[in-house]
Parts: C-alpha cells; structure tokens; sequence
C-alpha cells in the first residue's frame, strides 16, 4: 500500500529553520520534520512530545524519577519540540505539573495542548465524564496547573455516551468564548463522530490511535486532510511492537542504521502533511532518539517494504 499524499493547502509544510551562512539549518532536530499550522494560528515542528508516560504506574501518581522527567520535557524543547501533549488525567494532575515546573514560563512558540473529559478513581481506571460543569471545572484546574491564562488547544479526551456530544462541545464553546481555550480539538472519534461535532464547533485537531501497525482510523485521517484538520496519532510506536526479529521495520531500520523506532516516527512524517506525531517517554535519551527521526527520509521502496507489515 502506497503512502496517499495530501490535499491539504501548501502552508502546512513551509519551513521557517533559519539556515546559517553555509546554508545548514542551525536547528538541526524537531523543526526538520516540517511544521504545520494548527488551526490558523500556531506553526508547530511535526514532532511533537506526549507526556502521559510522565507519571506512576498505571498512569497514577508521582513518576519514579521526577527530576528526570523534568528532564525530558526541558531536553524536548531544547531539541525545538514546541508541542506538548498533556491531559489532567495523567496522574491525575501529575504530567501538567511536571511540565509547568519544567519549562514554565514557556518559551515563545511553545504550544501546550492538555485535553479533559476523563475521572480517574484509581491506576489504570478510566471513566468518561463530559457534564458541562466537568468539563469547565477540568480546564481551570488545566489552566492553574499550567500556569497559563489561556490554554491554545484543548481537546475533548473521549466523547461521553452518557451526555449529549452538543452539551460538551457547548461547555468547551463557552470556554472558548470566555478566552479561556484558544482551539478545540477532539479524541479517538470516528468520522461521523468528527462531521457532526464540526456542525456545533471548529475543530482544529483529532487525536487518534494510529501507528504502522494500528491503522483503525485510516478514514478519520483521510477526512482530516480534505478538511485542514491536524492529526495526532498517539501511541504512535505501538510501546515496542514494531521491532520483531524479521519485521519489515526492522529490515529498513538495519539498512539506514537507525532504529525501528526512528522509523516508524519517519513513517507517520510520510504519511501525511497533517499528521503531528507525538511519541512519549520518560527518559531524556529516549526523546534525544526520537526526535532524531526527525531526519530520516524513507524512499518509496521503504515505504512499501514497511506497509508489508500490515500484509503478513
């Protein structure tokens, strides 16, 4: 299977790396994956940094090294990573926390998007929550956390079945109105999910499963790029799945001397101009390796051997 190119507006892949005198790009890392634009407003590189692995076992409580996941978050934006991905639901709490004390007052260009929807009673325990009062009570608490006035992108974690989809989308409408949210995004939607949410709001961004060996949500990226709209693939490395003993991926990772890994993210950069990947960890060498991926550049002939994944 071909990787399908984009029809989106040309914007989404200007680079604005500013080259020296020899003409080498003086930030050689997040920014040479491309940037593109979230809703109009904020150009970001295309690697971006999910930060849910900040936190205990279980997604609950404090990490066990916190000092190293400030670490990762500082070393991130150093590496010219300026999307963060958050959530008050990990931890809870936690990973809002770690990155305000990590990077706090944020550099210019820094885009925080954290999203609400989701209680959490206990480790691994999720339960959805999209009453209009939880939904305005969970970004203040966003905003305190994160030390901002307003958040620029904030994304509805799940779409609760027990609540009408316009009574959340309203609550985060009246967010928006209030100055308090900038862009409205959603998560793990379908695509008639995402048409009929973008009759109540503008959506900027949907943030779906979707990796080299997960692609569920082929349609809901496809209708992304016909509508501008930005997609964050989480779980982006499949935690580990991509690097059996004669898997595709690795084939090609052993030929470019890189590391599945590197090459799954290089594939998510090919698939489409819209597409922001946001690989987490907790170690500061894990984020120095990804977002080195940020320079490698599959032929179509990797391309294809990589899709044999999905063939076997």
């Amino acid at each position: 299977m071909a990787i399908k190119r984009s029809n989106v507006r040309r914007r989404h892949l200007t680079s604005r790396i500013p080259k020296n005198a020899s003409g080498k790009r003086e930030n050689e890392t997040a920014g040479l994956s491309g940037e593109l634009l979230i809703g109009n407003d904020f150009l970001v590189a295309r690697l971006g940094l999910g930060t849910m692995r900040l936190t205990g076992k279980g997604i609950w409580g404090e990490p066990a090294d916190r000092s190293e996941a400030i670490r990762v978050v500082r070393r991130a934006v150093e590496l010219g990573v300026n999307f963060i991905d958050t959530a008050d639901s990990y931890g809870p709490d936690v990973s809002e926390e770690i990155i305000a004390e990590a990077v706090y007052p944020y550099p210019e260009g820094v885009v925080v998007a954290t999203k609400g929807g989701f209680e959490r009673p206990g480790p691994d325990q999720w339960i959805e929550n999209g009453r209009p009062e939880h939904l305005k009570s969970a970004c203040e608490g966003s905003l305190r956390r994160l030390r901002l006035d307003r958040i620029d992108l904030y994304q509805l974690h799940r779409i609760d079945p027990k609540v009408p989809m316009e009574r959340q989308l309203g609550a985060l409408k009246e967010l928006q109105a209030e100055g308090k949210i900038k862009h409205i995004g959603l998560s793990e939607v379908s695509v008639r999910q995402l048409h009929d949410a973008r009759t109540v709001v503008s959506i900027a961004s949907v943030q779906n499963r979707y990796s080299v060996t997960d692609r569920a949500s082929e349609d809901v990226l496809e209708y992304c790029e016909r509508h501008d709209i930005v997609f964050i693939p989480w779980f982006p490395l499949a935690a580990g799945q991509l690097a059996g003993a004669d898997s595709p991926i690795r084939r090609v990772a052993a030929q470019k001397n890189v590391t599945p890994s590197q090459v799954a993210l290089a594939w998510l950069l090919a698939r489409s101009p819209v597409v922001l990947p946001i690989p987490g960890t907790s170690k500061v060498a894990h984020v120095v390796e990804n977002v080195a991926a940020a320079t490698v550049a599959l032929t179509e002939d990797d391309i294809n051997t990589v899709n044999q994944i999905l063939l076997n």
